[in-house]
């Protein structure tokens, strides 16, 4: 997942809304969304990465939500573990956030950022394994407990202002400023995730790759000229609490590869 934009406890209607463009390789397998049981018995509603197994986005029935975004950096860790892990042990254990952050060896993958939530605790937090230094990134320990607010995500750490981070993100909160109902806030956030203009290049970060990559990377939506890496699909998550203060949660993923129609799946968290 390579760019989220999500509000917490920033609308009265709408506690939780998430908009997230996954980008990787075409030809990596994948299962779409859908609801299914973890091995150790959780029901969780994400995608699914079928080489290694883990996930970069999922929300489990028990109210637990992660989201994951790669760190670009040249010459990722040798042997380094599936980042995708990262989500799936959140999402697949019961203990609170400070001994769960405690317990990780964080150094052990490649590059990452991962917002870890509670629906019912109302906890949220970001952590990444990067380090900014003088001389480039470095491994170190970044966390953040998040208050409600709304947040920007791409490669690069929690709210760096990348032109895509921010238009994504301005978009999401001038939509639940000015939009009462869910299919107009839909319809413009589908939109916003499907951009494909480049900002200007005086705009763009320098992260150490090829000009060539910079430039293709920094659409909303993307699609490389190589034709073997891109935007695989995008997602929006819009969470509603019901009189019973039960956690009603939609999710929805476009496929940009061809498949017709949206995926849903949909859960309800106890109060």
């Amino acid at each position: 997942m390579c760019l989220i934009a999500f509000a917490i406890g920033a609308h009265p209607r709408w506690p939780l809304v998430i908009a997230a463009n996954r980008d990787e390789q075409y030809d990596r397998p994948t299962a779409a969304l859908a609801l299914w049981t973890s091995p150790s018995g959780r029901l969780i509603a994400s995608g699914r990465d079928e080489r290694a197994g883990g996930t970069w986005l999922g929300i489990s029935a028990s109210g637990r939500v992660a989201m994951l975004t790669n760190v670009r950096e040249p010459g990722p860790l040798a042997r380094a573990r599936s980042r995708g892990e990262l989500p799936m042990a959140w999402l697949e254990t019961d203990q609170a956030a400070e001994p769960f952050m405690a317990a990780m060896d964080w150094q052990a993958y490649s590059g990452f950022n991962l917002v870890i939530g509670d629906l019912i605790g109302g906890q949220w937090h970001w952590i990444s394994n990067r380090q900014p230094t003088a001389s480039g990134l470095l491994p170190g320990l970044q966390r953040r407990a998040l208050s409600p607010g709304i947040y920007g995500l791409s490669n690069a750490f929690l709210d760096t202002p990348w032109p895509k981070t921010v238009k994504l993100t301005h978009t999401l909160a001038q939509s639940l400023a000015s939009l009462g109902e869910p299919e107009p806030l839909r319809e413009r956030l589908w939109h916003a995730l499907a951009d494909r203009q480049r900002p200007a290049d005086e705009e763009l970060p320098r992260t150490g790759v090829p000009w060539h990559l910079e430039q293709e990377l920094a659409s909303a939506r993307v699609h490389l000229s190589s034709g073997l890496y891109g935007t695989r699909s995008s997602l929006l998550t819009l969470a509603e609490r019901d009189a019973a203060g039960h956690w009603q949660l939609e999710l929805q993923e476009k496929s940009w590869q061809g498949q017709a129609g949206l995926r849903h799946a949909r859960l309800q968290v106890p109060a």
